[in-house]
Parts: C-alpha cells; sequence; structure tokens
C-alpha cells in the first residue's frame, strides 16, 4: 500500500511538472491559419491582444488566458471543423522574440515553431562579419542558456527542437578580434595624436 502511494505521488508531481512546463502564447504572440481548400479568405496570421484573447475569421473570439499551446490549437481546429466539412487546415504559432547583437538588423521579430536556426538569423537581415557564430546565447528571464550553434545548423534543428519559447532573445556577440581590431586603431589614432601635437610643439 505505501509502495502504492509513493508511486501515485510520483505520478501527480511528474503531470505537474510537463504541465507546468507545457508552452504558452503571450500577448503579442500569434498564430499562422493556414487552408488549403477554403475559398473564404482565412489564411493569415492573427495576434493574441493584450486581453489575450484572440480573434479569428468566422469563429469568433478564443480566450487563450490559461491554456497552453496545444490547447489553443485544439480549439481552434475544432471549431473550424465544426464550421466546414473536414477542412485541410494548418495552424503554427508565431513567437515574438527578439534578435541582438551582431545582426544587420537587430530588433523584434516573429519566429513560428518550425523555423529554421539560419532563418531566424536571416530574418534580422544575417549575421555581420564581426559575429561570433561559436558564442551566440539564448536569453530567456535574465538567465543565459548557450547554444551549440554548430549542431543546431548542422542537424536543421527547428525552433521547437532547441527550445525556443515565446520572449526569448537571441544574442550574437562580438568575436573578440573584432574588439581587439578597433582597441588597434584607436591606440593608432591617439599615436598618431601625439606625433602631431609634439611636432607642432617645437
Amino acid at each position: 500500500m505505501k509502495n502504492i502511494l509513493i508511486f501515485l505521488t510520483l505520478v501527480i508531481t511528474l503531470s505537474t511538472s510537463l504541465e507546468s512546463q507545457a508552452q504558452k502564447l503571450s500577448a503579442g504572440d500569434g498564430v499562422r491559419i493556414s487552408f488549403l481548400d477554403i475559398k473564404d479568405i482565412i489564411t493569415g496570421d492573427y495576434f493574441i491582444e493584450p486581453t489575450g484573447l484572440l480573434q479569428l475569421p468566422f469563429i469568433g473570439i478564443i480566450n487563450t488566458t490559461d491554456k497552453d499551446i496545444k490547447e489553443i490549437i485544439s480549439e481552434i481546429e475544432f471549431r473550424y471543423d465544426s464550421l466546414y466539412r473536414n477542412p485541410q487546415l494548418t495552424v503554427h504559432t508565431l513567437f515574438r522574440i527578439n534578435v541582438l547583437g551582431e545582426v544587420n538588423n537587430p530588433g523584434f521579430y516573429y519566429v513560428s515553431e518550425l523555423e529554421k536556426f539560419t532563418a531566424i538569423l536571416a530574418l534580422a537581415g544575417g549575421t555581420t562579419g564581426n559575429a561570433d557564430l561559436e558564442s551566440i546565447k539564448l536569453l530567456r528571464n535574465f538567465e543565459e542558456i548557450q547554444l551549440d550553434v554548430e549542431t543546431i545548423i548542422k542537424e536543421g534543428s527547428s525552433a521547437t527542437d532547441f527550445g525556443l519559447q515565446s520572449g526569448d532573445q537571441i544574442f550574437v556577440p562580438r568575436t573578440w578580434w573584432a574588439d581587439a581590431k578597433g582597441l588597434t586603431i584607436l591606440i593608432s589614432a591617439a599615436s598618431l595624436v601625439v606625433v602631431i601635437i609634439a611636432l607642432i610643439s617645437k
């Protein structure tokens, strides 16, 4: 009996842990809906309002508050399935993330769970010549998460595969030699100024 209670406790704890780790969508995130066989204009990107409400064509409002991604997608699919007969429907999530550092166009971007890492960097205009690709970091809730970018790119991992979540920041740092090069230029410029001053003083 004691062993059964311990087992049940472990099961409940594990279930609670998994539930707490379920991914959620936040205000500003969205969904990308695609219909292949419906003439109505439904295909498009739709975003969650600050109130947590998601307005979709023909099926109205879905409240995303306290629902994980699977629940939201299931509700969308159920409502459209009730409206159309066997619709060819796909629903993908859109995370709002921030790409920072050595990229040509840093800023906020919407990324689907299927997006490859190289495609995410391409959204931000690609990396600069000073980017340290081996030290790219994922920042989440003020914590640093080191990414094995070489493996991620080699394996063609999607955003879901390497654990991208809503609100994440991808930071591309500068290479140390780029900073060293800049320092060398400053030192050279300072030396030149000293020489000029010395010549003028004579």
